[in-house]
């Protein structure tokens, strides 16, 4: 069969990848033959809204289904290869098989696969969900990782990402070019004081969101797609907060309704509101900032959500 590849897809490839990301496609049609032959499989049409990694459906020849996903290898892929390994299936998406060398993964299908989102109206129910996937998620850090510095062994931290900030600073004359400069202040404020007083780290997601949690057999609702990165489990709720990116900026009172979800969360699972709200600000401060650095604009999603979340913290 002739995998069709959609133009969009593409064209992102070859933005963030350069020549290596046309090489990439150009090789993908034979890495994907290889896959099949490989595992006894057969790939079907790519799953709409192809974003970073080619993924679609596979037939395996005793009629059950699976998931093929390829990437660009990178210290990324390597690492949700990883954390895959290390959750085993709990309260996420199971890893099958996987090629680390040529960025393959070999994913369980979750069925019937409804994303989250579709429960984005009841944001409560969503949310309690989401709290409920974190509290499965978390895991003690692996030994190689250190949470205060640069030395992530197979994971990075959120000190690591942290940087982003610095080349942020770096990167305009002033500082801050078309980012808020009360943000960006803040963002690196919050940094500061956050990072050096966390509590023990974890295995995060590092994304969790609502495309990122599907509906599924063997549980209600698994989690994919994980970054993996080491740090408190404060953390990870950040991502969660200036979420679902395509439509929190069109609901009325954001403030109030962040507000809400920080208590929820707060008490689901037993984590300090200003931390929470600390987080949710300097990551969405440093998301808009990877939007800028990956794609050449800012994310206004990101900075409408560090908007909302600046009353609450003190």
């Amino acid at each position: 069969m002739t995998i069709f590849i959609p133009d969009t897809f593409a064209q992102t490839m070859r933005k963030l990848y350069g020549e290596m990301g046309a090489a990439w496609l150009e090789s993908l049609p034979d890495l994907i033959a290889t896959c099949e032959k490989r595992w006894a499989l057969t790939v079907q049409p790519p799953f709409p809204g192809l974003s970073y990694n080619f993924a679609a459906p596979v037939v395996m020849t005793n009629g059950e289904t699976a998931v093929l996903k390829i990437g660009v290898v990178n210290p990324e892929l390597l690492a949700e290869i990883e954390a895959l390994r290390l959750y085993n299936g709990h309260g996420i998406v199971r890893l099958l098989a996987a090629d680390p060398a040529r960025g393959v993964l070999l994913l369980e299908r979750l069925q019937p696969g409804k994303p989250l989102i579709a429960l984005a109206e009841d944001d409560e129910q969503a949310t309690g969900i989401a709290a409920q996937v974190m509290q499965q998620l978390w895991r003690p850090a692996p030994k190689s990782a250190c949470v205060e510095c640069n030395q992530s062994g197979r994971f990075p931290t959120v000190s690591d990402w942290a940087q982003g900030l610095n080349k942020l600073g770096q990167a305009f004359d002033d500082g801050f070019g078309p980012f808020p400069r009360r943000l960006v202040e803040t963002a690196v404020s919050l940094f500061a004081d956050l990072l050096p007083t966390q509590a023990a780290p974890v295995l995060l997601h590092g994304d969790l969101h609502h495309w990122n949690i599907l509906s599924a057999a063997r549980q209600p609702w698994l989690a994919l797609d994980p970054k993996g990165v080491i740090g408190e489990p404060a953390y990870e709720v950040g991502a969660w907060l200036r979420n679902p990116i395509d439509r929190i900026v069109y609901w009325p009172d954001l403030a109030r309704i962040q507000a809400r979800r920080i208590d929820q969360f707060a008490e689901i699972l037993g984590l300090d509101h200003q931390r929470l709200i600390g987080w949710g600000i300097a990551q969405a401060v440093l998301s808009a900032w990877w939007s800028f650095e990956d794609l050449g604009h800012v994310g206004e999603t990101a900075l409408a959500c560090a908007e909302a979340l600046l009353p609450l913290n003190s």
